[in-house]
C-alpha cells in the first residue's frame, strides 16, 4: 500500500501503544506518509519517542494544546521541515478524572471548560494553524476522533459526552469553512477500545461487554480496524468525503432495544 506516498501528516494525541492515534499512525507510515508526531508533556515523552522508532524519518515535537505558544512552534516546525501538510489526525482528549466520577449536574465550571478546550477547541485550534501549510499543498484532509456518547447517554461519561459532541460540530463547520480550499475535515467514532483515556471512566469493562451483546458483529473493535477507516478517509478513496462522521463501532449505533 502506497497510497500516501509522498505525503505529510501530523499525528497529534498518541499516549501509549494502545492509542488509537498509535494505530492511525501505524497506518499511514505503512501507506507512505512522512509524519511528524507530538507528546504531551515530558511524562509521556518517552513513550511517544520510543514508538515513533518504529516509523520512517518521524518529526517528534511536544504539543500541549492549551499552549498556543506550543503550537505556534510546531508548526513553525513542522513548516522548516516539511514545507506543508496533508493531514493532521486530532486525538486529543482530557477531562478530569472526577468530573466523570460523581453525576453530570456536579461538573464544575473549571472541570467543563478543560474538557471543552482540550477535547473540541484543540480541533479548531490546530486546524487553523494547519490550513495555511495545507493550502500550500493544494489542500488537505483533518481526521478527529469522537465517540458515541457525544449523542446518548453512558454512564460516567458526563462532560466528555458534552465534549464530544462540541467535536462533531466543530467538524462540519470547519468543513464548510475549509471545503473551497480543498481541505477536508471529517470524525471516526469508534467504538469502546481499552486506551488510556478510556481508564478513566468507571464501569468501562460494562461498557465493553453491551458492544459484545448487542453489537451487530457482536464483538468490539480493534484500534487497527479504526485505523484502516483513518487511512480510507486521510487518503484519496476519500477525497468527496468531508463533514462526516463515520462510525466504526460493530454496527452498535444502529441498534434500538
Amino acid at each position: 500500500m502506497s497510497e500516501l506516498a509522498g505525503k505529510h501528516g501530523l499525528i497529534v494525541g498518541i499516549a501509549n501503544k494502545r492509542s488509537i492515534a498509535w494505530a492511525i499512525a501505524q497506518a499511514v507510515s505503512a501507506a507512505g506518509a512522512r509524519l511528524a508526531v507530538t507528546y504531551q508533556g515530558e511524562r509521556l515523552e518517552e513513550n511517544v519517542r520510543e514508538l515513533s522508532e518504529g516509523l520512517a524519518d518521524p518529526l517528534v515535537l511536544p504539543c500541549d494544546v492549551t499552549d498556543d505558544a506550543q503550537m505556534d512552534a510546531l508548526f513553525v516546525a513542522i513548516e522548516r521541515e516539511f514545507g506543508g501538510l496533508d493531514f493532521l489526525v486530532h486525538g486529543a482528549a482530557y477531562a478530569p478524572r472526577e468530573e466523570l466520577a460523581s453525576p453530570f449536574v456536579n461538573t464544575s465550571r473549571e472541570g467543563f471548560r478543560i474538557a471543552l478546550d482540550v477535547s473540541a477547541y484543540s480541533l479548531v485550534a490546530l486546524t487553523r494553524r494547519a490550513v495555511p501549510l495545507m493550502t500550500v499543498r493544494g489542500g488537505g484532509s483533518v481526521l478527529t476522533l469522537t465517540y458515541l456518547g457525544s449523542h446518548r447517554v453512558f454512564t460516567n461519561y458526563n462532560v466528555m459526552g458534552v465534549a464530544k459532541a462540541a467535536l462533531e460540530c466543530s467538524v462540519r463547520y470547519l468543513a464548510s469553512d475549509l471545503g473551497p480550499q480543498n481541505i477536508r475535515v471529517n470524525a471516526i467514532s469508534a467504538g469502546p477500545i481499552k486506551t488510556l483515556a478510556a481508564s478513566g471512566i468507571g464501569g468501562f469493562s460494562n461498557i465493553l461487554q453491551v458492544y459484545r451483546d448487542r453489537a451487530p458483529l457482536r464483538r468490539t473493535v480493534e484500534t487497527a480496524e479504526v485505523a484502516d477507516a483513518a487511512r480510507f478517509l486521510l487518503g484519496p478513496g476519500g477525497r468527496a468525503i468531508t463533514g462526516e462522521v463515520m462510525m466504526v463501532d460493530g454496527g452498535f449505533h444502529a441498534m434500538g432495544i
